[in-house]
């Protein structure tokens, strides 16, 4: 709701909004957009005189605002239904759908059509990292959207996706899921079906060829159907339309692959995506984006530059040697897929795994079988708290203890926790240096990342949009040039365990190049070694992203970066224009020494 709020301020409309109680990163997202918010619900936050009111399926028809629209004679839409009525007509529609990977997936699509120069419009039910919202308005004919089988609103119980109009669409997978709106597997494929069959004769379907739930609905399509799948060892690379076979996992994070086209080679591709799934996720939106005409070379370059979305398999910190990740799995099949996907990146050090039953369906019982067989990869697993208990009826409820004994059951240690502090303190005694931490939740688990991270200390964090004004105080403390955020720039925060930053540093990127600026640590914390840590976190993230060479100007710290971190000296000449263009670089360059690190050198350990 609060992207589609924000795709059509930026189309011009005149929006606001009612909710109980907003959280970063929607509100922040929200105050960006300039849209307002009145926290609560009330008749009276009708009284700007909207021309129609937005429904989110959460509310029943005795909501306050529901009730005072009808009173009034406002047209109730829900946000597809408006979707359908003025955005679409003047779009062609690209719907991504799937119980499993469409959030990626639509993102992947978006991001690839950007970099294309197609200049797209998208809706994704998450925060690309790449465009840091869940919306982007483009001025281009194609409009990407993830498409959710979930019902629409207390007056039209039909998907979401029904309203979508596609023209081409991917399907990714059909499984059961939304027990609390689908009776079983054969009504989530109905839906499936009927979504299918409205692309149009001269559209396209992309689906996977190794999930028999996507095939069996394909056959409902007029439309060409293209195939897509990832090659297990011995596969012939004609197995489907589009393929790719793992030629080698690179240092610093990178997979690296072979894509196919029917047969035909496109080349070597890489990608800092984790899991099986997510190739496919990847030649899904390949294939959709080469029916969209993307020549190979963008489609090479988005892939590379693809940073994956927030809350799937986001690395939130690392503090005291200990990786904090989070991911929005809550399917078996999705837990499954993930931790063993997170198991195979982190291949040293246990793998602590907290699992949030939040999502309607996890709350359910139905599940608890598959998620007993889903943890597998997992060293330790911490089973939190029913997220709301009261909303599911007591004969369909998942007992948390139940859980954990079943999991233990499979071999793998499990306990279950009545509050999150109990959850987060039993992680803090039982992480050692080296461990990943994986926290699965659709929604915030109590705040369990901060708690973890903060709990031990000196975390280092990406950091926010919120971290921002804190980050420039910090700069400024140095007579440095703010830090300008975009979707080329990354920065890393350093927190003490009060969660105050006392140290950033920032990354621009240009292709195979980056520029590192910013690096500053408070003054009373000087001495610590926390500018190492922080240097060396940027230098790894710029290795995951694919940069090969790093430069940075400095003016007293040369011995630091050559004798820490492997640089050398450097000229303007060799340096991509965009980061000699940076206000960064050019306020620096007069009166510091320009230099250069690779990123894979081989750091030496802080003192």
């Amino acid at each position: 709701m609060g992207a589609f709020a924000g795709l059509l301020q930026a189309a011009g409309h005149d929006v606001r909004g009612s909710d109980a109680k907003l959280y970063p990163p929607m509100s922040t997202q929200l105050a960006a957009a300039g849209i307002p918010v009145f926290e609560g619900f009330r008749a009276e936050n009708l009284d700007w005189g909207p021309d129609c009111v937005v429904v989110g399926n959460v509310c029943g028809r005795d909501h306050v605002e529901v009730v005072a629209a009808q009173a009034r004679g406002l047209p109730l839409e829900s946000f597809p239904s408006l979707l359908e009525k003025v955005v679409l007509p003047e779009r062609r529609s690209l719907v991504v759908a799937g119980t499993h990977g469409k959030t990626t997936t639509t993102s992947l699509v978006a991001w690839i059509l950007t970099v294309a120069g197609r200049q797209p419009s998208a809706l994704v039910g998450g925060v690309p990292i790449n465009f840091e919202r869940g919306f982007v308005f483009g001025r281009g004919p194609a409009i990407v959207l993830e498409g959710d089988e979930y019902d629409t609103a207390f007056f039209d119980k039909g998907s979401k996706f029904f309203h979508y109009r596609p023209h081409r669409a991917i399907v990714t997978s059909v499984e059961f899921d939304h027990a609390d709106i689908f009776a079983d597997l054969e009504a989530v494929k109905a839906a499936f079906v009927r979504f299918v069959a409205l692309i149009p004769e001269s559209g396209d379907l992309v689906v996977s060829a190794e999930d028999a739930g996507a095939m069996e609905v394909a056959r409902a399509a007029r439309c060409p159907v293209t195939t897509y799948r990832v090659l297990a060892e011995g596969d012939d690379v004609g197995a489907a339309d589009y393929t790719c076979r793992v030629e080698a996992k690179r240092g610093g994070g990178r997979t690296v692959f072979e894509v196919f086209e029917r047969g035909a080679s496109l080349g070597e591709f890489s990608t800092t995506l984790v899991g099986t799934y997510n190739l496919g996720n990847i030649l899904a939106a390949a294939a959709l984006a080469r029916k969209e005409g993307v020549e190979v070379e963008a489609l090479r370059d988005a892939i590379r530059r693809f940073r994956g979305v927030r809350r799937r398999q986001e690395l939130v910190g690392i503090a005291s040697g200990i990786r904090v990740v989070m991911d929005f799995a809550h399917h078996p099949t999705a837990v499954r897929l993930t931790t063993t996907a997170i198991r195979k990146n982190f291949p040293n050090g246990a793998l602590h795994v907290c699992f949030e039953p939040r999502s309607a369906s996890s709350r359910r019982s139905v599940f608890a079988d598959g998620y007993a067989e889903s943890f597998a990869a997992a060293s330790r697993v911490y089973v939190g708290p029913l997220f709301r208990p009261e909303k599911i009826p007591p004969e369909q409820r998942l007992d948390p203890v139940q859980l954990a004994r079943g999991i233990a059951g499979h071999g793998v240690e499990a306990s279950a926790y009545a509050n999150v502090d109990e959850l987060a303190a039993a992680v803090l005694a039982a992480a050692a240096p080296g461990d990943t931490v994986l926290l699965l939740t659709s929604g915030a688990f109590g705040g369990l990342a901060d708690k973890i991270l903060t709990g031990l200390g000196d975390a280092v964090m990406f950091g926010t949009a919120d971290d921002m004004p804190a980050v420039q105080r910090l700069c400024a403390s140095y007579g440095l040039v703010p830090t300008v955020t975009d979707d080329q720039t990354e920065t890393l925060v350093l927190r003490d365990a009060d969660g105050q930053i006392v140290g950033c540093v920032s990354l621009k990127i240009a292709g195979s190049q980056a520029l590192l600026f910013n690096l500053a640590v408070a003054r009373e914390r000087r001495g610590e070694g926390l500018g190492w840590i922080l240097a060396d976190g940027i230098l790894r993230r710029a290795r995951v992203l694919g940069v090969k060479t790093v430069y940075l100007i400095t003016t007293d710290a040369t011995d630091f970066f050559a004798g820490k971190l492997g640089a050398t000296p450097a000229t303007s000449a060799e340096i991509d224009p965009q980061l000699l263009a940076a206000p960064q670089f050019a306020a620096a360059a007069e009166r510091g020494v320009c230099l250069k690190i690779d990123p894979a050198y081989k750091r030496q350990a802080r003192a």
